[in-house]
């Protein structure tokens, strides 16, 4: 059974009122979600078993879920810059974070931005650059509508904060964004000082070779391939089959990873 947090509540960020909340004790751990995601649909699976070691910071950006939007665009480097005035606000001045899919694109931004923050870094299915996947999932993009949008995410929405408004506005925010995904330079991953390891799923968005080019360029880096797809290891619902959480999952790695004294 499930337990919920011990703490929830929202912080005045860069004109956001950002929702936030935290399990469990010990070293704080950041969760970042992935795109058109809540907390609860990438991480609710994941996170009582995160919390049994570790304090569990987890959070909702700009137009996701709980957290209000503002008359900006969304961007990597924008989310950044907020989760950094969220843990000014906490008076937490160093985290691992943990960022799946979307949220592993801020995670870049936010050891890019600010490094000192970070101590170890998980990187969950993500791209740095725009040619390691298939045009066809750009041109996706193009003319997307809220119907394509996968069910379980638009329910875990609607679950938090009942506004099929809020919900069409997050759609129509995440697609902008990802049309307009540049991602990053080899010099700029290669620069990532912290401890890092890169997780993928074998049929998972981005292909294989590119989490190996990832965790190739990053010097202080480790990799792990799942079975399955976009966050099933994770939990994460829209990707689960049959709605089943797989048995073989990373939490134990996770934990492995961030508890390694000899990678600091």
């Amino acid at each position: 059974m499930k337990s919920g947090p011990a703490f929830i509540g929202y912080s005045d960020v860069n004109g956001l009122r950002m929702y936030y909340e935290m399990h469990g004790h010990g070293q704080p751990l950041v969760l970042i979600h992935g795109g058109g995601s809540t907390i609860e649909s990438s991480f609710g699976n994941i996170i009582p078993l995160l919390a049994d070691k570790r304090q569990i910071i987890a959070v909702e950006m700009q137009a996701h879920g709980r957290t209000s939007d503002r008359d900006t665009d969304l961007s990597f480097e924008q989310d950044a810059d907020d989760i950094a005035a969220l843990l000014r606000n906490l008076d937490i001045p160093k985290v691992d974070v943990l960022g799946f899919s979307n949220g592993g694109h801020t995670a870049i931004e936010l050891s890019l931005r600010y490094p000192q923050l970070i101590n170890k870094l998980i990187l969950a299915s993500i791209n740095t650059r725009r040619d390691a996947l298939p045009a066809a999932f750009w041109d996706g993009f193009e003319g997307a509508t809220l119907d394509m949008m996968p069910a379980p995410l638009r329910e875990a929405y609607l679950k938090v904060n009942n506004s099929e408004a809020g919900l069409l506005n997050m759609f129509n925010r995440d697609v902008q964004r990802m049309k307009h995904f540049s991602g990053w330079s080899d010099e700029q991953i290669q620069s990532i000082k912290s401890p890092t390891l890169v997780i993928n799923g074998n049929q998972d968005v981005a292909p294989l070779e590119h989490a190996v080019e990832i965790y190739r360029l990053i010097p202080n880096c480790e990799l792990a391939i799942f079975p399955g797809a976009h966050g099933t290891y994770l939990g994460a619902i829209e990707s689960l089959p049959g709605g089943q959480w797989p048995k073989f999952n990373a939490v134990e790695l996770i934990h492995e990873f961030l508890e390694d004294r000899s990678k600091v």
